[in-house]
């Protein structure tokens, strides 16, 4: 990716990130990379699937971009930033060292997150909400398959468009948002885990697991999700205030693409 960016760091308190799925062909690594190369934190949450270890028994793949991410966060570590490391099903082999720390990285398989204005957010990867991959193996390599071939479908889609100049865009998640069976297990996943959060006494849940960024109240809890790093490349932020955002970096690519054209 061009060095399109201005050299000012964009400085956050803290930043969660969630399901890269480094090792698979739809990892939207360059844009990942470019972000952690802009971004100046105290903190960052890798919240789950960040590398997709399922993928990587099928078959290996594993580009330049994506050991460079790895370097990143690990060079982030080193030298200063604390990194949580909240593994996901997809990474799930690093669950076996919940507790730990390995190359600075700090491994727990949940954890409480204090914000600046002191809300508690209970950080978990979330597919311990999701019936299908907990009830029913079957079902998710399944649904995995499918999405696997819509995915590839979306490369050529993102291809196309971006040698046309027209901005990024997901077949993947538009076609995901729009099937009734998607919403719904949206609605239900979202339920679930302000359920879990009103149980646990936090103000509110932090988690990735279904690649939709949200922050919403749901009745006295507080839905953050990350989003990914496949289909939209979105962030959850935490200013200095405490106040949560989330950053679609995909869309700051094309604001700064279309500031510097018309300059």
């Amino acid at each position: 990716m061009n060095d399109i960016y201005p050299k000012s760091k964009l400085k956050l308190k803290t930043v969660f990130i969630s399901d890269v799925h480094l090792g698979f062909p739809g990892c939207s690594a360059n844009y990942l990379l470019d972000f952690l190369r802009r971004v100046e934190c105290e903190k960052i949450y890798l919240v789950g699937d960040i590398i997709d270890f399922l993928y990587l028994r099928k078959r290996l793949y594993w580009p330049q971009a994506h050991n460079d991410v790895i370097r990143t966060l690990l060079g982030k570590a080193k030298h200063g930033t604390e990194v949580i490391y909240v593994p996901g099903n997809h990474d799930e082999p690093i669950r076996l060292h919940d507790n730990t720390v390995l190359g600075n990285v700090v491994i727990q398989n949940e954890i409480i997150h204090t914000t600046a204005d002191g809300k508690r957010f209970l950080v978990m990867h979330g597919d311990q909400f999701d019936s299908v991959v907990k009830n029913s193996r079957l079902m998710a390599l399944i649904g995995s398959k499918m999405y696997d071939m819509l995915l590839r479908a979306n490369r050529i889609v993102s291809y196309v468009r971006y040698q046309l100049g027209l901005p990024y865009w997901s077949l993947a998640a538009a076609i995901k948002h729009k099937v009734k069976g998607a919403v719904n297990y949206i609605s239900n996943f979202e339920t679930a885990v302000s359920q879990m959060a009103r149980q646990r006494n936090v103000d509110g849940m932090i988690c990735g697991h279904i690649h939709r960024a949200e922050i919403r109240n749901i009745d006295d809890v507080i839905y953050c999700n990350c989003g990914d790093w496949v289909e939209s490349c979105t962030a959850l932020i935490e200013n200095f205030d405490g106040s949560m955002e989330i950053l679609n970096w995909t869309e700051q690519t094309s604001t700064v693409k279309q500031l510097q054209t018309a300059a």
